[in-house]
């Protein structure tokens, strides 16, 4: 079961935190994700600024959309459990960006769009922890098996256009 702690502002199943969340109005920094039991506190990496020092080399990239739908309930759970995922997924030399989209008018559906750097990518991504806990984490929260379409880039043509650039937070 799923509940968010409002004073310690945690979204938990059973003894484990999920993500941490900073309110906006705060001046604290941004929020540190944590995978936590009773009696082992591991951080995770924030999600990284990208920047690149190729701007102009051409981004041959391969770009993955998956779309998910959650049972009804299972949206705030799912939905944390992506950012964390999509937070670490940020950190790998192979990906290029990692967004998590929901539909405005059907909260049970999402979209996770997934831009790899090279063809290995996809596979490196998926032996990572950080997936295979996000994928333990929400399979019984689908309502239907997630489907993957591939997408060769065609736009941004470039690296740079990809960039975030520097100074731009993710969170």
């Amino acid at each position: 079961m799923w509940r968010l702690a409002a004073s310690a502002r945690v979204i938990l199943r059973g003894g484990s935190i999920l993500h941490n969340t900073v309110a906006a109005s705060t001046k604290a920094p941004a929020p540190l994700l944590v995978q936590m039991s009773l009696n082992n506190v591991k951080p995770l990496p924030r999600c990284r600024n990208f920047s690149s020092q190729d701007q102009d080399k051409p981004a041959n990239y391969q770009c993955v959309h998956v779309f998910v739908s959650v049972k009804p309930g299972d949206e705030d759970a799912f939905l944390a459990a992506s950012l964390a995922n999509a937070c670490a997924s940020s950190l790998e030399p192979g990906i290029a960006r990692f967004d998590v989209i929901q539909q405005e008018d059907d909260p049970t559906k999402f979209v996770l769009v997934e831009v790899y750097k090279n063809g290995d990518a996809p596979a490196a991504h998926k032996g990572t922890n950080h997936y295979l806990a996000w994928r333990k984490a929400v399979e019984h929260m689908m309502a239907e098996p997630r489907k993957a379409i591939k997408y060769k880039n065609m736009f941004p043509a470039t690296v740079g256009g990809w960039d975030y650039g520097n100074g731009i937070s993710l969170e």
